[in-house]
């Protein structure tokens, strides 16, 4: 039995703080590596600027590459319509049915769980693991989720250091003609620069 990670999103395109909450919910939570998952369509977001799936999962292979802890995988993309975490946990569990899966999130999402699409077959399914940062609270948080974990087994916290950083600010700075470096893995910084990714179309 594996202890599984799964850290969704667009990565349009995936930046270090999406690697960080990665580290540290391998670290803290005991898990023994961290899927990144990016999403087809995102049910209820609207992308922009996007350079295609099959490209944000190159890039998030990119970002990846040469730490085991890690890795990718493209069953949201290469399943047509919208990404439902329900149906993708399912999905993983009927693969491999001895793992201990942990859906990995923000604090802000955890909040809003009672509002996606089957959040009871979600908890089911995977335990969620919190990323603790400034905002919502703990507190806050459990009693939320309450209802739909009454026996306070299935939402485990991890602390991330905040950082003001998101694929949409990287974004704008690409689209700016400003560099990148830093804030996205070398690798995806030459990408992004070496393709123009995110400038405005001449």
């Amino acid at each position: 039995m594996a202890r599984i990670g799964i850290l969704g999103g667009t990565f349009n395109p995936p930046h270090v703080g999406h690697l960080i909450l990665a580290q540290e919910a391998h670290d803290q939570l005991g898990l023994d590596r961290v899927v990144l998952m990016p999403v087809n369509t995102p049910p209820h977001k609207e992308l922009h600027a996007d350079p295609g799936p099959a490209v944000r999962a190159e890039l998030c292979r990119m970002a990846v590459a040469g730490d085991s802890r890690f890795e990718v995988s493209t069953w949201e993309i290469d399943h047509d319509g919208p990404s439902y975490t329900a149906d993708t946990l399912r999905a993983l569990a009927a693969a491999q049915p001895g793992d201990e899966l942990t859906f990995l999130v923000g604090g802000d999402m955890a909040h809003s769980l009672p509002t996606w699409r089957e959040p009871e077959q979600i908890l089911a399914l995977a335990s969620l693991g919190v990323a603790e940062r400034q905002g919502i609270g703990r507190e806050d948080i459990l009693a939320r989720l309450a209802p739909l974990d009454p026996d306070g087994t299935r939402v485990r916290f991890f602390d991330v250091a905040r950082m003001d950083l998101s694929s949409s600010l990287i974004r704008r700075r690409a689209a700016a003609g400003l560099s990148v470096r830093y804030l996205v893995p070398a690798t995806v910084a030459e990408y992004v620069d070496g393709h123009g990714l995110y400038r405005p179309q001449r």
